[in-house]
């Protein structure tokens, strides 16, 4: 994913200017979504749904440390272990000795994020 991190932040510009730069755009995405189903694929199967992480985090990132995926990215990745660690910590110790699924406290984080998300994106469109 790194590898495409450059052309990401092209295409961000529109898809005109990325083709105008010389980058592919249909191999660019076709090749995108392959690997990025194959990592979530993967990360599912070995560590089960976590909900929300993968979506979550990238987006809180983004209001952090802005649209450059070079620094996104490995942001995300550094960020989204951090956070379930923190999770799962809180999974754990919330209703003690017993523990609470890590999807359900990953929910309970993303689902009112997401609220937000829709809201202030609608507000600005001027939707709502």
């Amino acid at each position: 994913m790194f590898a495409y991190a450059r052309d990401l932040n092209v295409l961000a510009t529109g898809e005109e200017s990325a083709l105008s730069l010389g980058i592919d755009v249909p191999s660019m995405r076709l090749a995108l979504l392959v690997l990025t189903s194959v990592v979530a694929a993967t990360a599912v199967a070995v560590s089960g749904s976590i909900l929300f992480v993968g979506l979550v985090v990238p987006h809180i990132l983004r209001l952090l440390v802005g649209p450059d995926h070079r620094i996104l990215l490995p942001a995300s990745f550094l960020f989204g272990a951090l956070f379930l660690v923190v999770m799962d910590l809180a999974a754990r110790r919330i209703l003690a000795p017993e523990e609470i699924q890590l999807g359900v406290i990953t929910t309970l984080v993303g689902g009112p994020f997401f609220i937000y998300l829709l809201v202030a994106n609608r507000r600005k469109a001027g939707v709502l």
